[in-house]
């Protein structure tokens, strides 16, 4: 097996917008092997989502994900909107978002993909299967994918 190499020093930095504090713990303990330097960043609702990627009121200094981890079923404001919202934003839709989620749902599969989702991933319901799931988020999104990086203008 081949392991890949960045280039590039720079973490990465994910966004995983998730409200269940299990799923969360577990994201956390999956990445903690990754191959990059990643730094998870957790909004647990889709309101504070936006807040993050729009880097509003004590998010003013947060870094641009490099990846966003959503799920759909959210408070507040709900996975579908802020996915809607984030690939209408000219400033964030060249962020890959990846749907986690519970649904296997098809009108929820055609819709996210109608609205621009990346991929679509429906959580196992297990604990090795969930951990199989991100690490494979790992291995393509982190380590094979090359991520589009903010530039200055």
């Amino acid at each position: 097996m081949m392991e890949s190499i960045r280039c590039d020093a720079m973490p990465i930095e994910v966004l995983l917008v998730e409200d269940s504090p299990g799923d969360v713990r577990l994201t956390q303990e999956a990445f903690k092997d990754a191959k990059v330097h990643i730094n998870l960043h957790v909004a647990s609702d889709g309101a504070r989502a936006m807040a993050f990627l729009n880097r509003e009121g004590e998010h003013a200094n947060a870094p641009r994900p490099d990846l966003v981890l959503l799920d759909l079923n959210l408070p507040k404001k709900d996975g579908r909107e802020v996915l809607q919202e984030i690939k209408e934003s000219s400033t964030l839709k060249s962020i890959p978002v990846v749907i986690l989620t519970t649904s296997s749902s098809e009108a929820d599969i055609l819709k996210s993909y109608r609205l621009h989702a990346n991929c679509y991933i429906t959580k196992p319901v297990g604990l090795e299967g969930f951990l199989t799931v991100v690490k494979s988020i790992d291995n393509f999104w982190l380590s094979v994918v090359k991520l589009p990086h903010e530039v200055s203008s």
